[in-house]
């Protein structure tokens, strides 16, 4: 069988769709596997939503070359289907982009043509089957719509991915059921934003009805929610989650902004007020609710006053995760036209400054949050053994993966996969140390 190697980067729909072009290869007869030197294909699935995430996708990109120059490469994901036609790369054999992700079989299969840029296909032609995972074991993502349709003026999403796409709610369910019986026990919910789900296929928002569903299967699982946009948060989420054991009490809402005035320039209708109201309603309705908040800094016109609304806004509601990043200044995006180069390159280092002035905040926070779980017990999903060592690397429900922090449990036997039960003994910073319960 020839090997085909995939290098996923940026977020996790982009994983995602990783998983579904592996699977759609291996129906082609190759396998996975994890050196680039020993493959045939290699496909880097770019990301393409930031200045900075192009440039990685890019020195990805020639890594790669250089590791296996005999291998075909591909060039596919977010950077091929923004820039894929007018894209200058004569060392890439193809490229691909993340519409029709099935036509990665004419390309595996071909031997002529370099650029294919394909638009969706018929929902019917989208099911698909992951047959292996990037997460870690115990964990996987599912993907419950594509694109957005909120169009923030900041936001290269709706150029790349398009208008919002929602996947049918059987074909949802029925993937959750397939992840559940090949024995995953944290999935995670992910859209450019869940709320939204169902709002272009039926009309209306189905997010909720959609989790109940979810909840409601057989099994030993859990459910995480990542990505809710707070200016259409269904508040009538909360008491389902309350009810709900198997839906975690984890809430990632990114606000990106607490000044009225920028806000409006992004195109969001929330303030300082309505956030940090908003998070104060879940933590008085959801025992345990956990909540993790995005922040951009140097978008066009924050001003110092502006700042620091973004700033009283994290003080004051004192979220348990915050990302926070700096404006880039993307083409074709309507704030592209509010800044000229000269004032953007000059605003870069003012926002570079304002976000490690709200990360040095938020520094103080978190650990401070995370002394509530010291005494108490929860179960944890295994990630790593740590070797030669009675320890292992897990998550509690708060954790979510990759961008949170993480727990180091101390005990024997534990293994990647493994659900064991813990006690929390120390915060320590952004992480927890546990041990094992027997």
């Amino acid at each position: 069988m020839k090997g085909i190697y995939i290098e996923s980067l940026g977020c996790a729909k982009n994983q995602v769709d990783s998983e579904i072009l592996l699977s759609f290869a291996i129906d082609e007869g190759y396998r996975r596997v994890d050196d680039p030197r020993d493959a045939e294909v290699i496909v880097v699935n770019t990301c393409g939503f930031i200045e900075s995430a192009k440039e990685e996708s890019i020195s990805s990109f020639f890594s790669l070359r250089e590791a296996n120059p005999d291998a075909r490469i591909v060039v596919a994901g977010c950077l091929a289907q923004r820039y894929g036609r007018e894209m200058e790369l004569d060392e890439a054999d193809y490229i691909f982009g993340n519409r029709d992700l099935s036509r990665i079989k004419d390309i595996l299969s071909s031997t002529s043509g370099r650029v294919s840029i394909p638009d969706y296909p018929d929902r019917e032609k989208e099911r698909y089957e992951r047959k292996e995972l990037f997460s870690y074991p115990g964990s996987a993502y599912l993907k419950i719509s594509e694109g957005c349709s909120h169009h923030c003026a900041y936001c290269a999403i709706p150029l790349i991915r398009g208008e919002l796409r929602s996947r049918p709610f059987e074909d949802i369910v029925e993937e959750a059921k397939r992840l559940v019986e090949s024995g995953i026990y944290e999935i995670n919910i992910i859209a450019q934003d869940i709320g939204a789900y169902g709002t272009d296929l039926y009309g209306r928002s189905r997010f909720v009805e959609l989790m109940d569903s979810l909840s409601s299967l057989d099994g030993d699982f859990v459910l995480r929610m990542l990505y809710i946009h707070p200016d259409t948060f269904p508040e009538e989420l909360l008491d389902l989650v309350s009810e709900r054991e198997k839906i975690l009490p984890y809430f990632d809402i990114p606000i990106q902004h607490g000044d009225r005035t920028v806000l409006r320039a992004m195109g969001r209708m929330g303030d300082r007020e309505s956030y940090s109201g908003l998070f104060r309603r879940i933590r008085e309705r959801v025992d345990g609710a956990v909540i993790r908040t995005t922040i951009m800094t140097g978008f066009p016109g924050e001003d110092r006053r502006a700042f620091l609304e973004s700033k009283k806004l994290i003080e004051e509601s004192e979220v348990d995760w915050m990302g926070c990043f700096a404006y880039s200044r993307e083409e074709d995006t309507p704030a592209c036209s509010l800044i000229d180069d000269g004032t953007y390159s000059r605003g870069r280092v003012a926002a570079e400054r304002r976000k490690r002035e709200l990360e040095r905040v938020q520094s103080e926070i978190t650990p401070r949050l995370n002394e509530r779980f010291v005494g108490k017990e929860y179960v944890a999903l295994i990630e790593e053994k740590v070797e030669g060592e009675d320890l292992a690397i897990g998550r509690i429900y708060s954790q979510a993966p990759e961008v949170d922090g993480l727990t180091v449990i101390m005990g024997r036997d534990m293994a990647p996969g493994d659900r064991v039960k813990v006690g929390i003994t120390r915060a320590r910073g952004v992480d927890l140390e546990a041990v094992r319960i027997v």
